[in-house]
């Protein structure tokens, strides 16, 4: 089955305009142009937007998605168990968050009692199922179950203000990153400024910190797609660059 333009987004329910920008930007091409100068598209096609709308409807940019589908490692079946177990990860987390605003109403009306700690649980446990979600098997493999329970422990048991200082230091590392980049000296005081923010990031999660784990998991920034399209998305080679601002800050060479 072939379709044009405007019936594959009929089929899809998404706009031509959608779909000519897809072809633009190289996500989405058609498989050949007719006599007629029309994009026409075939199975292939279809399925590759099947991939594209699940990734969005998970909320990731566009070019790593292309990042990822591109890659000569990507498995579509695995890829689609993967977005299947996401999806229910989103459910989950949807149902926690109206559990907790259930719970508030109930709160503000005088019906219960709510502890503080109660009041971000949907919050926390959203943050732990998408690392879960995206991460999970990778970071299992490597350090163990074990550690990561422990980390997700630590996450469940984190102040509102805890919290908070993540979300900042997030922000930050990444301003840092972007300044430490432009320089291309990864040994840099920007570059290592960067690293060390970085550190304190990861300690927020991890029930230890030790240099061989740091280097480790920058280097899994650079060879793990996902991680690599999601600090390469303003600038390509910044994966890089942090692995090797990390390399000079730990003094390891993983």
């Amino acid at each position: 089955m072939e379709y044009t333009v405007q019936k594959l987004g009929q089929l899809a329910g998404i706009s031509t305009r959608t779909l000519r920008y897809y072809d633009e930007i190289g996500l989405l091409k058609p498989a050949r142009i007719n006599s007629s100068g029309y994009r026409i598209y075939g199975r292939e096609e279809v399925d590759r937007l099947q991939q594209i709308l699940f990734y969005r409807e998970l909320d990731v940019g566009l070019e790593e998605i292309k990042a990822m589908i591109d890659s000569p490692e990507f498995d579509a079946r695995r890829a689609l168990a993967r977005h299947r177990e996401q999806l229910l990860t989103k459910r989950r987390q949807l149902d926690a968050l109206i559990a907790n605003i259930d719970l508030t109403l109930a709160y503000q009306e005088g019906m219960t009692a709510m502890s503080d700690k109660q009041k971000f649980e949907g919050f926390k446990q959203r943050l732990i199922d998408d690392n879960e979600a995206k991460y999970g098997e990778e970071i299992r493999a490597k350090y163990g179950s074990e550690q990561v329970d422990k980390s997700n422990a630590k996450i469940k048991n984190m102040t509102q203000e805890q919290y908070e200082e993540i979300e900042r230091l997030s922000e930050d590392i990444h301003a840092t990153l972007a300044q430490a980049f432009a320089t291309g000296d990864p040994a840099g005081g920007l570059a290592q400024k960067a690293t060390d923010l970085h550190r304190r990031w990861l300690t927020f999660y991890w029930d230890r910190y030790s240099k061989e784990a740091h280097a480790g998991i920058a280097q899994m920034y650079v060879d793990d797609e996902r991680f690599k399209a999601y600090y390469d998305k303003d600038q390509p080679g910044v994966a890089e660059f942090l692995r090797d601002a990390v390399r000079i800050y730990t003094g390891i060479d993983a």
